[in-house]
């Protein structure tokens, strides 16, 4: 049995970013953990969740939650920490703009995992522009080691400044290892709950006064960046000086070891005196930064000094060594050509046994599609199926159909529903779904219940009956949520029951009220049948109609004139091969061996 983290309390540990945090959290003695899962922080959780009893930790249903329940357990006095991926951040906006004003009583700290390069993000975003439009404290790590140091740096801070923290870590920070210094817990009582209205109900007598605040504590925050180690010089070359922050710091080192830099561990507000003097120091600044060009635009405005920064690196995409050495050093360095081996083209599919797999052939087998959403369902756009033309944002998919609706009628809407994932719908769909009643749309809705929180890796959300440590919870009844919301129209269906999704379609698609179809199966990432089984194939039967490739799925593919079906990819309780052969070529035990 692994040895839990929390029993180490001196030496070193080999931690990714998103570890470093967790153990940065219960070394700082944070008491409550608030996230709803998204890709690059996902990890931060489930490393709490795993190792550091001692912090309370849960999922919450999306990021505004998340933030609005750490705001709670702040106001008691508790230090507190909220994680989510950038685009998360847009989602809790409304309590963290507020959240400013009001301030803290226990520590807060937020993570914002930034994906530069879209690894599995539908935009791209500088959250440090989000940290300094809402007025609260930025921090940039650039390594696992300042990743959990910070995280005690921003609790400090949150205390001492009466703010919100927010800590901006990017994909590379929270997914790579490094070696990090590990120290015992610290113990920090938890200050208890005090009603205090003038500073925590901003009407607006209140809230003038408020900004009146935070105002004068971004410029002492300035100040005291100046003279904090979150800050520093390396004195070097001075005939360029290089300002650079984050995982950029260590691009910069590799490449430019002797330069005269300003690492910025603080970002937002920027500690001006320190600049200034810096500036003063060099003949020339450079800026290398990932993303927007945050600390460019801001020096160069306050200072209106001659500089380089986004006319050489660019602010799309990750940046690496290669590219921060051909920026600053270009001529110098021979261009590295890599062999790139041919490998067949493998477009993203859904798993052997997908439950979503079913619903997606049935909707594109009748001409249907759907407006979708953020999850493994969006994969129902790639062929065979060509079942899903829109994806916006978690929760979208209801409220894009309904806007269809409201713009071309409901012929003009066609065969068209919304697709959203259970856990997707409980985030932000739910209130598409009412709207769509309250404002009498007709639409259907197919909630795709896997009984996981699927893209991120597996959580646990409320409709599971599980926790974020794997431990009985209520489980939220979608059917009773729907009725609730005042849908008439209902049907839980199987998706691997391809006569009854195809008749459950052709129903909704006549009706003309609104109606919710729920497809339930459970994900094959986390349900493992205890049976055995493979599909086999009769190759005198089989007349070569490839009807089973249109399934797209990823244990069947084409040989000369027949379909081959992999033993190691057939999934044991899933026949949707046998169900398609219009000649019974395909065969299964579903019953299988134990």
């Amino acid at each position: 049995m692994r040895k839990k983290l929390n029993t180490i309390v001196d030496g070193t540990l080999l931690l990714s970013g998103n570890e470093a945090i967790a153990r940065g959290a219960w070394e700082s003695g944070v008491h409550f953990a608030s996230a709803y899962p998204g890709t690059p922080s996902t990890e931060i959780l489930e490393a709490i969740g795993d190792d550091y009893d001692e912090i309370d930790a849960q999922w919450a249903p999306n990021e505004k939650v998340s933030l609005e329940v750490i705001a709670g357990a702040s106001f008691a006095g508790a230090r507190v920490l909220s994680a989510m991926k950038h685009v998360g951040l847009n989602v809790a906006a409304d309590p963290l703009f507020t959240l400013s004003y009001i301030g803290a009583t226990g520590g807060i700290v937020i993570i914002s995992a930034d994906d530069p390069g879209m690894h599995s993000s539908q935009n791209e975003q500088d959250n440090r522009l989000m940290a300094k439009a809402a007025k609260v404290v930025c921090l940039e790590p650039s390594d696992s080691q300042e990743a959990k140091d910070m995280v005690g740096e921003a609790l400090s801070i949150s205390e001492d400044f009466d703010t919100p923290v927010l800590i901006r870590v990017t994909t590379r920070i929270c997914h790579s290892k490094s070696i990090v210094k590990v120290g015992p817990r610290r113990e920090v009582p938890v200050k208890g709950y005090v009603a205090d209205i003038a500073k925590r109900v901003p009407i607006p007598s209140n809230a003038r006064k408020m900004h009146s605040r935070v105002v004068k504590r971004l410029k002492d925050l300035s100040a005291w960046g100046s003279e904090s180690s979150l800050n520093w010089i390396e004195d070097g070359d001075r005939s360029v000086g290089i300002i650079t922050s984050g995982i950029s710091y260590q691009y910069v080192k590799e490449v430019c070891p002797e330069a005269c830099l300003l690492k910025i561990g603080m970002s937002n507000p920027l500690p001006w005196n320190q600049i200034e003097k810096f500036v003063g120091m060099v003949d020339k600044v450079i800026f290398v930064e990932e993303g927007e060009p945050f600390l460019e635009e801001r020096v160069r405005s306050k200072f209106l000094i001659p500089a380089i920064g986004k006319d050489i690196i660019s602010n799309e995409g990750e940046l690496n060594p290669e590219l921060v050495r051909i920026a600053l050093h270009p001529g110098t360095t021979k261009t590295i050509t890599f062999y790139e081996p041919e490998l067949p083209a493998r477009p993203p599919a859904l798993c052997p046994g997908c439950p979503h797999r079913g619903a997606f052939y049935c909707l594109s087998k009748l001409n249907g599609s759907s407006t979708g959403d953020i999850g493994c369902y969006t994969l129902g756009m790639m062929p065979p199926y060509n079942a899903l033309e829109t994806t916006v944002c978690m929760g979208a998919s209801i409220g894009v159909l309904s806007g269809i609706e409201k713009a071309v009628g409901r012929e003009g809407m066609g065969k068209l529903v919304a697709a959203i994932g259970e856990s997707t719908f409980v985030h932000s769909g739910i209130t598409g779904l009412i709207d769509m009643v309250y404002n009498g749309n007709t639409g259907t809705v197919m909630i795709m219940d896997n009984s996981l929180t699927a893209m991120t890796g597996g959580q646990e959300n409320p409709t599971t009956g599980k926790n974020l440590r794997g431990e009985p919870a209520p489980v939220l009844d979608l059917v009773k949520i729907v009725e609730a919301c005042g849908v008439k129209y209902i049907k839980v269906v199987d998706p691997h029951d391809l006569a009854e999704m195809e008749k459950t379609f052709k129903e909704e698609f006549e009706r003309d009220e609104l109606s919710v179809i729920i497809t339930r199966r459970p994900c094959v990432m986390c349900y493992r049948p205890v049976k055995k089984s493979v599909a086999l194939l009769d190759p005198e039967k089989c007349i070569g109609c490839k009807l089973c490739m249109k399934l797209g799925c990823p244990a069947i593919s084409w040989e000369e004139d027949k379909p081959d079906i992999s033993k190691l990819l057939c999934w044991p309780n899933c026949d949707l091969c046998v169900q398609v052969c219009p000649v019974d070529a395909i065969s299964k035990d579903m019953e299988g061996l134990e």
